[in-house]
Parts: C-alpha cells; structure tokens; sequence
C-alpha cells in the first residue's frame, strides 16, 4: 500500500493520498478518523481483539465510511456500498463523466496498523 501525507498549503489540514488500488483509504482517513484519537484507540483495541481471537470480526461503522476488521485482512468500504445503493444511471457513465469508483480496499492487519501510527504521528495525534 502506497501512501503520502500532505497538510494542505491552504487551509493546513491533514490530508492522505493513496494509490489507486487504496484509494477510499485517503477519505476514509481524513473524514473518520481525522484528529479523534477515541477513534484510533478503538480502532487499535478492535485490531488487538481480532488477533487475539477474542473476535473473529469488528466492524466500524462511521458516518461516511465502515471499516471491516477480520483475521486475514482489513476492508474499508463506503458505506453506500454496503447498503446496497444503486449504481450510477447509463446516461452518467455512458456520457464519459469521471466519478470514483473504488469503492473500497483492503489490507493486512499490519499494515494497517502501520497506517494508523504513521497518520497519528503525522497529525500529531499519539
């Protein structure tokens, strides 16, 4: 998983670009877990339960985004994927009208875990 943090030149916020393939990373990071360091724990703890086997599954569900945390892997999804919302009418896709599609990406728990330190280090959040 490719990654970079940026504060943005204008308004100094925090903002995360992925790669292609983790691309609904990038939003996921910056509208739910953003500076909430209750988030991060709960995120870290969820982590921690799951390989423990006190869970085999946690999911998170935020106000735009869900994160699935599961023994293989991590999977962040929109939360209009999940609830099943229609995708968009032929006439939007068929008129070459870009709109983004990925609308989620997975990871291993290590990763992913790496992923959070790094963003809290860099919003100074630890």
């Amino acid at each position: 998983m490719e990654y970079e943090f940026i504060h943005d030149a204008i308004t100094g916020d925090a903002k995360a670009r992925f790669s292609l393939e983790h691309e609904v990373v990038g939003p996921w990071i910056e509208v739910e877990l953003g500076h909430d360091s209750a988030k991060l724990t709960q995120l870290l703890t969820a982590i921690d339960n799951v390989e423990k086997g006190h869970q085999s599954e946690v999911i998170i569900t935020g106000h735009e985004y869900s994160v699935v945390i599961n023994q293989n892997d991590v999977e962040i999804q929109t939360n209009a994927s999940l609830n099943g919302v229609e995708q968009l009418s032929e006439m939007l896709t068929t008129d070459h009208i870009n709109f983004d599609q990925n609308e989620s990406a997975a990871c291993g728990i290590d990763d992913f875990r790496t992923l959070l330190l790094s963003w809290s280090k860099f919003t100074n959040n630890l």
